[in-house]
């Protein structure tokens, strides 16, 4: 009688089988596919786990699967794949993790669906395909960004969040959690890893197999959106900064070789003294206004106000005396608070709460900065940032002031930003790196 093979040794079988006939159908993910180990157990009872570094695996679940149909072990290998290549694990820190992992999960099968690849192939269930239908009325790509903004806005009961987890569930993310990971340098030195791996598979499909990489168009979307570069929020606030006179040394106007050359020949007496003042860019009169809609996370809206105020804190944009209103709003004004120096914002920042709750109507801040002006205070307004979902009643008039909505992700296809308006699209991550960013410099 013939001995049973262990189930470990049996699902690293089907995993190798997995990846090779992936790699025969989807060439241009060849890295991708081999950049996880394999490795049995260690706490996977379920399903399949990853960790960015090792596919972790249950023996009985992989031949059930097998023995069901083979392609359900290349879809969750697949599934697996993905959610590293489109960065899932490292993006995780910050969010619901709920939420976050329904989102991954539905980002990614929702490209499983759309690639029309036989190795692939798959029940596409009613619930599946109404779920896209819904996301993709408020995005132009399923990313795990879009659908968990969505999710977080649909307020879904336990029983439909249950049903969705359900119709999506392919793998354990517990080992996504920040905490079980060794350090900060490690997940960072993976993420650049798996950013790479991404990058190649991305111009491989536009390059060398351009036209030959079958059904890969729905990985290669998700791909351009997980790959394009972050806003430097910090750097975009500069900008409205305007030129005023400072007292400081300026080393561009200055010639050393003269200043050096009369303490030569005179001792202690130098030829040219160097310039006292220089023309530096700093902020004076701004707005800030922030939707505090209920569509409006208060989270976001203080990791927003952080950020630009580390950003006006700085020595190099801030001006000593600065006329800043900050104004929350919903469908009314609610608070214009006057910022005047470093300790004003600090204040603000310590004790910030959030008002409102109603629906979204823009005009209200943009009607008491004109009563402002008409009363000769923001005479050197040069801007206004107003934080937003996107969503709302726009003014119909251009101001006489530049203008940003900061939206912390694509707004759904229905929003229409005026064309005189900046829109400047940020991510959580981009965000929250910007804080941080800001803190050290300030430091």
């Amino acid at each position: 009688m013939a001995e049973t093979r262990p189930l470990a040794e049996i699902g690293q079988d089907i995993l190798s089988a997995a990846r090779n006939e992936l790699y025969m159908h989807l060439p241009y993910l060849d890295a991708a596919l081999c950049a996880l180990g394999f490795r049995a157990g260690d706490g996977v009872t379920v399903s399949l786990a990853t960790d960015g570094e090792v596919l972790y695996y249950n023996g009985a679940y992989l031949a059930d699967r097998f023995l069901r149909a083979r392609t359900l072990v290349n879809r969750a290998y697949m599934h697996v794949v993905l959610h590293c290549m489109l960065r899932h694990l490292a993006k995780k820190q910050g969010r619901d993790a709920r939420m976050w992992d329904l989102a991954c999960d539905a980002a990614v099968e929702s490209i499983l669906d759309g690639l029309h690849v036989p190795c692939l192939e798959g029940a596409n269930s009613p619930k599946r395909r109404k779920f896209y239908g819904e996301c993709l009325r408020e995005m132009r790509v399923l990313t795990a960004e879009g659908i968990y903004r969505h999710l977080l806005r649909q307020r879904l009961t336990e029983f439909e969040l249950a049903q969705l987890e359900i119709a999506f569930f392919v793998d354990d993310h517990g080992l996504w959690a920040p905490a079980e990971r060794e350090s900060r340098e490690q997940n960072e030195r993976q993420d650049q890893r798996w950013q790479s791996l991404a990058e190649k598979a991305q111009t491989g499909m536009e390059t060398v197999l351009a036209g030959q990489a079958a059904g890969g168009e729905a990985v290669l979307e998700q791909l351009r959106v997980a790959a394009r570069e972050g806003v430097d929020y910090r750097a975009f606030l500069r900008r409205f900064a305007a030129p005023r006179e400072v007292m400081a040394v300026d080393g561009d106007a200055f010639d050393y070789g003269f200043y050096a050359y009369g303490l030569q020949i005179y001792g202690n007496m130098p030829l040219v003294e160097p310039p006292e003042t220089k023309e530096d860019r700093r902020i004076e009169d701004f707005v800030v206004a922030v939707d505090t809609s209920m569509s409006t996370s208060g989270e976001l809206v203080r990791q927003f106000l952080a950020c630009t105020y580390a950003v006006l804190r700085s020595t190099e944009t801030f001006a000593r005396r600065v006329h800043i209103r900050i104004m929350q709003c919903d469908d009314h004004l609610r608070s214009d608070t006057v910022i005047h120096d470093n300790d004003d914002l600090r204040e603000y920042m310590e004790r910030f709460t959030l008002a409102g709750g109603s629906a979204t109507d823009f005009r209200p801040v943009f009607d008491r900065v004109r009563e402002l002006q008409a009363m000769g205070e923001l005479a050197k307004l040069r801007g206004l940032v107003y934080f937003t979902d996107g969503m709302g009643i726009y003014p119909e008039k251009r101001p006489p002031y530049e203008t940003a909505f900061v939206l912390l992700e694509e707004p759904p296809l229905s929003v229409r930003v005026p064309p005189w308006a900046v829109r400047l699209v940020l991510g959580e991550d981009g965000l929250g790196q910007d804080v941080r960013k800001g803190e050290e410099n300030n430091r």
